[in-house]
């Protein structure tokens, strides 16, 4: 979801990790949620609770689930990131890897395959996944 100038804080966060360093993720989760590291919880599937502002903040990291990339979902409206897009440019400075996310909420209409692409050294494309071949 990208961010906007209408202050909208959105339900959870949703970011595409193109590699899922669990020592890097993990230092991150705790320093930003004080979160427990990541415990196996299936296969290609880990889990955490983190918390901020006081509420907890349940995390799942999901390894390869969209054309290589580790989906980090945090499922709370209470993050330190009031969009996935916000959440994307931390994550992309930090973990020294590309973020993707969705643009936005999604609407009858709209294309469900724009992304908003993020590389650790700042730079955002907007691009069409899984078919843009980047």
């Amino acid at each position: 979801m990208a961010a906007d100038d209408s202050g909208t804080r959105y339900p959870d966060i949703e970011v595409y990790l193109a590699r899922a360093d669990l020592e890097a993720l993990n230092a991150w989760l705790v320093e930003t949620l004080d979160a427990v590291p990541l415990a196996a919880a299936g296969k290609h599937r880990w889990r955490t609770r983190g918390s901020h502002g006081g509420v907890e903040i349940p995390v799942l990291l999901v390894d390869k689930a969209a054309d290589g990339f580790a989906s980090l979902w945090l499922d709370s409206p209470e993050t330190p990131w009031p969009t996935d897009a916000d959440c994307a440019r931390e994550a992309a400075d930090r973990l020294g890897c590309e973020v993707r996310c969705s643009l936005g909420g999604w609407q009858p209409g709209d294309d469900p395959d724009r992304f908003l692409r993020v590389l650790p050294d700042g730079s955002e494309a907007t691009i069409d996944w899984p078919d843009s071949g980047q």
